[in-house]
């Protein structure tokens, strides 16, 4: 029970990565926030919790409205008192080629990508400052180190949340937070599932482990790196990726 009494939000946390994460940091004793703009299935995510007897709420949140997150926060702070662990998951893809891709497109994965962890980071330092105690991680992405094509506007929202991991790490770190990120590489998720075999193929040639990782893989590393057996480490990439980038 290494997060016993604390108080988590996982932002995207209603599937996939987001809820594995959820409940691994749930079993080792947090008190979770469920949080995702689709409703329903935080709250059913959020009772999933509760029926296996953890402390959950489910909330809406769209993280690229600043006054959806500050009412987040204000929730969580009101009916907990404190925020101990920021997970910021919640992430979309819109992918084309550079020259066909749509404005639209580009704005809608910044905004929700990078400027989400710009607001629910923003959101939570004041608690954390007076407390003087954080663990914030941040999702990012093999791609946002290594580039992909069809992906510009994703790889450059995962490359710009490495890079603010390491500014707001640099700027909190003698208040007692820790901000650092977790980079996965090909994971078993809906997206990944609608692969051809032969493209999950060419991929897996690529991973030295001979697999694509699991949303487990990556809770894994997210609860270590929120709990205090991390306590020396600040703004780090932890790369969850079987060996396929290895830096």
């Amino acid at each position: 029970m290494r997060l016993k009494g604390q108080v988590a939000i996982v932002t995207g946390a209603a599937q996939g990565i987001g809820q594995a994460i959820s409940t691994a940091l749930s079993q080792e004793g947090a008190r979770l926030v469920v949080s995702d703009i689709q409703e329903q299935a935080a709250l059913a995510a959020a009772n999933q919790l509760v029926a296996d007897g953890r402390e959950a709420m489910a909330v809406a949140v769209n993280v690229a409205d600043g006054e959806s997150v500050r009412s987040m926060v204000e929730r969580v702070l009101s009916s907990w008192g404190k925020i101990d662990i920021l997970v910021n998951n919640a992430g979309i893809t819109r992918d084309a080629l550079l020259i066909r891709m749509k404005e639209a497109d580009w704005d809608s994965v910044l905004d929700i990508n990078l400027k989400g962890v710009f607001h629910c980071t923003k959101a939570v330092l004041p608690t954390m400052t007076k407390q003087r105690y954080g663990k914030i991680v941040n999702i990012a992405s093999i791609v946002g180190v290594m580039g992909n094509a069809g992906q510009a506007n994703y790889v450059a929202s995962k490359a710009a949340v490495i890079g603010l991991t390491k500014t707001v790490a640099r700027e909190y770190a003698s208040r007692g937070i820790t901000v650092n990120a977790v980079a996965p590489g090909f994971i078993e998720t809906a997206m990944t599932s609608a692969l051809t075999q032969e493209v999950r193929q060419r991929l897996m040639e690529q991973i030295p482990l001979g697999r694509l990782g699991t949303p487990q893989d990556v809770a894994n590393a997210v609860l270590f790196l929120a709990s205090d057996q991390a306590g020396y480490l600040t703004g780090q990439v932890l790369h969850v990726n079987g060996g396929m980038l290895m830096v």
